[in-house]
């Protein structure tokens, strides 16, 4: 698609008025609110969790799709938006980088001091942990080979292959949604739960986030797999979906520390 032309003096977007920023705190707000009260037992908390949950995918999806507009029809993402936009992303993945650093903080802080109350060894005796060579293992080369397919599908993009581009996305995403069925049967088939000590905890909170971001990871791919289809990337500009393959490439690097430290060596 040949993006137009925009008739703008520099190379910067100055983005029109947009309600969306305000609607997204107000239903980050809800959804905290709702949280907290469904959490208590508060009459009504469980509505509002649903229907701040609504509200804020609504908004995601009205705001996103302005951003599309803007980027595909517009011409307005220009070299300079464009590499605004690169570091942002960056930043955004870094945060996630620390975001993830604090988890595996507590994992080796109690694996490497065993309080006395867990009987002093690690993992603690009335654990019994997951084998790391079954599910998790299935579930690595699972990732790494999304990791292949998502390369495969930029590659493609570059060269200009839809074909090739919609057929690698596809499989990206159809290992992706067997990864997080795999791990939602590990869930369900474990003999523990987050209740079960710092060792339940550290485990369910490290690969429960990372279960959500390999979810988001996945819509992510998905809002790109209908944009190649509707040819909205080109050889030249398709940081939409270089974002999404950044952000691919992070949850699969995240998780072969989890399958090291957690699963492995933690086992």
């Amino acid at each position: 698609m040949i993006l137009i032309q925009n008739s703008q003096k520099h190379g910067f977007h100055l983005v029109d008025p947009s309600p969306w920023p305000i609607f997204s705190g107000f239903a980050a707000l809800f959804l905290t609110f709702g949280g907290v009260s469904y959490m208590h037992g508060y009459i009504g908390g469980f509505f509002l969790l649903r229907f701040a949950f609504i509200f804020l995918l609504a908004t995601m999806f009205f705001w996103w799709r302005d951003v599309v507009r803007e980027a595909t029809f517009e011409g307005q993402h220009t070299l300079a938006v464009s590499n605004g936009l690169r570091m942002g992303m960056l930043l955004f993945i870094l945060s996630e980088v620390m975001f993830f650093f604090g988890f595996f903080w507590a994992f080796f802080h109690s694996s490497f001091n065993p309080s006395p109350f867990i009987g002093g060894i690690w993992p603690p005796a009335f654990i019994s942990v997951l084998n790391p060579w079954k599910v998790p293992l299935l579930n690595t080369v699972l990732l790494l080979s999304s990791g292949a397919t998502v390369t495969w599908a930029h590659h493609s993009i570059v060269y200009g292959s839809k074909f090739n581009a919609i057929i690698s996305l596809i499989l990206t995403v159809v290992l992706a949604v067997i990864f997080t069925s795999l791990q939602a049967f590990e869930y369900v088939t474990s003999s523990f739960t987050i209740s079960d000590g710092v060792y339940g905890s550290t485990f369910y909170m490290a690969t429960g986030f990372h279960g959500f971001h390999v979810f988001v990871g996945t819509c992510f791919l998905i809002v790109c797999l209908i944009r190649v289809y509707l040819n909205h990337f080109t050889r030249e500009h398709h940081f939409g979906f270089e974002a999404a393959a950044w952000y691919w490439h992070f949850v699969d690097v995240v998780w072969l520390f989890l399958f090291i430290t957690i699963y492995w060596w933690g086992s």
